[in-house]
């Protein structure tokens, strides 16, 4: 399907590939993984023609469909629907020549596209794109709201269900994850898994490559070398090829056993509840690839803070939102020195809205803040990047913060984050997004905060710095709190899982393999799927409270189950009856014998397809609707 041959690529005089051989088959789910810089995405412009070898050849199977994420989105009127059925080129050129036929009664034309649409289950297709918007995390409604009144992040959300929505053999992702949060993440690593072509995706998320890959191709030195199984199979196969190399057996040692001493402390400490036994497992996992990172040019750590209150922060009964809006009630925490708390749940549940409130962002609505007067919080947010001034050096960010600080001090907190030489003083308008949320981390790490609060801190960062940044969590002595789709993250860092979900903020006592059976449970399933089997965390649950929550759940949701029933009705009776159109149809006989029978089985069949596509459409809404009253 995909194979390069001594392909050399330069940049400028740098060598970015050097006589790269690698081949793609079909059905491979390939990731690739390296440091920002090393190639990744030149790689992907090469095969969709954006850019030439400087040497070798690259080849390419013939009437290849290709299909990859659009990187800007036009301000269109169009309906998101609309703009995410255009992914599918044929299913839209069908249905204008359908449109053209049925205009100009061309009965034979009409049928031949009518097979084709059969053919690639082009009526199921607005079905099917919907599903896509939800899986997105897409609200009921939005489907119909013109892409124009959408975000860039939701805007580029819509650009991958595009992409998804192209039958395509070939699937092109770069860092298809950086937007989504973790419900969306789970569903799409859920998608990609059933996904029939070849897959060749960009990630910094482990956990998502250890769902996906089938292979790794691993970028490190000019080179590309291909691991066979995920994520975690390259690094330990990686491991073991750098364990053979003598003179650098002693660095990776001391990786191992630094990380081997904080497992045995937190060890020590670590109730038998399910989050820590969870993240003593991700701990062990950590220290047995820890060969793999010795040579990461990252080396931080956070300095103890000034002073460790406790507790740090108190909410009592609080109400937090923005302006009037109300978004999460009666919130009760108190966080203290070593706390560990990730947050969990859907996009727009509240998440950002607490941790801005918990950084002093945004006012209480209600309730009591209690905040000690040594509070120094240190609040990575979504959009840090935008706070940094374009126009200024990273030894200029950090001067602004220490203008007495000696230089060469700076130069070597600097060095840590990979910024050494005369790259501390170019200023930072070119740089990679990569290197700008590096340099937005170091200056959270140089003000030595004793409350960090991590939204989605891991965005742009490339593995061997979201390695380095686990590490330095370990032996933070300060309280963490984090959001992140980035589950290696969040199950080797977190203690506490918080759940933000229906208004409230509570503990959640499973771990991320609970949540995501649970997400999985709740998603709306296909016609004849059979139901997930019970989880721990359902197993957990009483009897009695299972009971009482259900029969609650059907009193509120007996409208929409009956809406949901009387779509299947009408499924089925058009179902039938397109059967039977498409039988009388089929008869060639039919064409001569009476032209007119077959022009008005034609346009019955048109129109039952299109109240077909309405009914459908109808059921998903009420799907969705009911997975929300279910919650």
């Amino acid at each position: 399907m995909l194979n390069f041959s001594e392909v050399v690529l330069r940049r400028g005089a740098r060598v970015l590939l050097e006589r790269l051989n690698f081949t793609a088959y079909a059905g491979q789910r390939i990731g690739i993984v390296g440091r920002n810089g090393t190639g990744k995405s030149s790689l992907l412009a090469m095969i969709q023609g954006e850019i030439t070898p400087d040497a070798g050849q690259l080849q390419l199977s013939r009437h290849l469909v290709i299909a990859h994420v659009r990187q800007e989105t036009p301000a269109l009127s169009c309906s998101a629907l609309d703009y995410v059925l255009d992914g599918d080129a044929e299913w839209r050129r069908l249905n204008a020549q359908l449109e053209q036929a049925e205009a100009g009664q061309q009965i034979e034309r009409l049928s031949a596209v009518h097979e084709r649409m059969h053919a690639i289950d082009g009526y199921t297709a607005p079905a099917r794109a919907a599903r896509l918007l939800y899986g997105l995390g897409f609200a009921s409604g939005d489907a119909t709201r013109p892409v124009d009144a959408f975000s860039g992040g939701w805007r580029m959300r819509l650009n991958l269900a595009q992409a998804l929505m192209c039958r395509s053999d070939l699937l092109l992702l770069d860092e298809p994850t950086n937007h989504l949060d973790l419900d969306a993440v789970l569903w799409l690593q859920s998608w990609l898994v059933n996904y029939p072509g070849t897959l060749l995706v960009i990630s910094h998320d482990r956990d998502f490559l250890d769902a996906v890959a089938t292979h790794i191709l691993y970028f490190e030195r000019a080179q590309a070398n291909l691991y066979s199984g995920n994520y975690s199979a390259s690094e330990r196969q990686r491991a073991e090829r750098l364990a053979q190399q003598t003179a650098e057996f002693q660095a990776q040692q001391r990786q191992a056993e630094h990380l081997q001493a904080f497992i045995d402390r937190f060890r020590a400490k670590a109730s038998k509840a399910r989050q820590a036994q969870s993240r003593i497992k991700q701990l062990e996992k950590m220290q047995r690839v820890a060969p793999a990172h010795w040579d990461s040019p990252f080396t931080f750590s956070f300095a103890r803070p000034t002073r460790l209150p406790a507790p740090l922060l108190t909410l009592e009964k609080v109400s937090v939102g923005y302006g009037e809006t109300e978004i999460l009630q009666q919130v009760r925490c108190s966080l203290r020195p070593g706390d560990r708390i990730a947050l969990l749940g859907r996009n727009g549940a509240g998440k950002s809205t607490l941790m801005r409130t918990l950084a002093g962002v945004s006012p209480v609505l209600a309730g009591e803040q209690l905040r000690d007067r040594h509070l120094s919080v240190g609040y990575f947010a979504q959009h840090q990047l935008d706070s940094l001034q374009l126009d200024a050096s990273p030894m200029a960010h950090l001067l602004a913060l220490a203008p007495d600080a000696p230089e060469q001090a700076l130069r070597d907190f600097l060095g840590t984050f990979d910024f050494r030489d005369e790259r501390v003083f170019e200023v930072i308008a070119p740089f990679s997004g990569g290197e700008k949320a590096r340099l937005a981390l170091a200056l959270l790490v140089f003000q030595r905060p004793n409350l960090l609060l991590l939204d989605e801190p891991t965005n742009h960062l490339d593995l061997e710095m979201r390695y380095a940044l686990e590490v330095a969590l370990q032996e933070f002595a300060g309280a963490v709190v984090m959001v992140s789709h980035d589950r290696h993250l969040v199950a080797s860092c977190a203690d506490e899982l918080w759940l933000v979900e229906g208004g409230r903020c509570s503990p959640y006592s499973g771990d991320l393999d609970d949540y995501a059976a649970r997400q999985r449970e709740r998603a709306p399933r296909a016609e004849g799927e059979p139901p997930p089997s019970d989880t721990p965390a359902t197993a957990r649950a009483s009897a009695k409270e299972q009971r009482r929550d259900a029969a609650a759940q059907r009193a509120q949701s007996k409208p929409l189950r009956d809406e949901l029933k009387r779509c299947e009705r009408s499924m089925n009776e058009l179902e039938g009856r397109l059967q039977a159109l498409e039988t009388a149809l089929g008869d060639p006989e039919l064409y001569q014998r009476d032209p007119q029978r077959a022009a008005t089985l034609a346009r019955e069949q048109g129109e039952a397809r299109k109240q077909l596509d309405a009914v459908e459409s109808a059921w998903m809404q009420a799907a969705e609707q009911l997975e929300q009253a279910q919650r």
